[in-house]
């Protein structure tokens, strides 16, 4: 994971066309790279032109790294591929808006510290028109988004992957938390039915 994650303000991109997939995200031919660290570079490398600076939407010309990505619906559909999270994330993103999301791309986002935030088609558009005036302020706590102007967007997202970002959860700690009681209940009458098996030397 990446840390908890209550409020990011940064620079914002937009690349608005619907049905953005995995595999323009994270090209299959970078899938046998294994180390999350270094990722970042293979994001979007088919669309990036090499040498041309500002000639992509994430190549902003003022040299700024981008932070939040503005995007069209079904950002991230297609195969299965958690390498298009990890690149997001090596690159710097730590922020998705979109209509909508492929679902097993949203379900690993929230797991590797990126926040999939879903926002109707219209106030994304409202966004990538605000993002030339300044940053943009997500707060996870109070679920909105403030641009530089002071116009603030509401969104919902589930409460699970709400609650996982904010503390810097992963999968192991999202399933702690949402069985808790569950497992102290079974450690403690585990224990009960079978004290010699934590017994130790120094017991007697």
């Amino acid at each position: 994971m990446t840390g908890p994650m209550q409020r990011i303000t940064g620079a914002a991109a937009a690349m608005l066309e619907n049905g953005i997939d995995t595999d323009v995200i994270f090209p299959a031919r970078f899938l046998l790279r294994m180390d999350k660290q270094g990722l970042g570079e293979c994001l979007f490398a088919d669309r990036r032109v090499q040498g041309r600076e500002g000639a992509f939407a994430l190549d902003r010309r003022d040299g700024r790294p981008v932070r939040i990505l503005l995007a069209g619906g079904q950002f991230g559909c297609g195969s299965s591929r958690e390498h298009a999270v990890w690149s997001l994330v090596d690159f710097g993103i730590r922020v998705v808006i979109a209509p909508s999301f492929g679902e097993i791309f949203a379900s690993n986002a929230a797991r590797n510290g990126l926040a999939a935030i879903p926002l109707g088609r219209e106030q994304v558009e409202a966004l990538a028109g605000a993002i030339s005036a300044g940053d943009l302020a997500i707060d996870l706590a109070d679920s909105t988004i403030t641009t530089a102007g002071g116009a603030v967007f509401r969104f919902d997202m589930a409460e699970a992957d709400r609650h996982a970002l904010i503390n810097g959860w992963d999968e192991i700690d999202m399933l702690d938390a949402g069985y808790h009681d569950r497992i102290d209940g079974f450690e403690a009458a585990y224990r009960g039915r079978r004290p010699w098996l934590f017994r130790t030397p120094a017991d007697g």
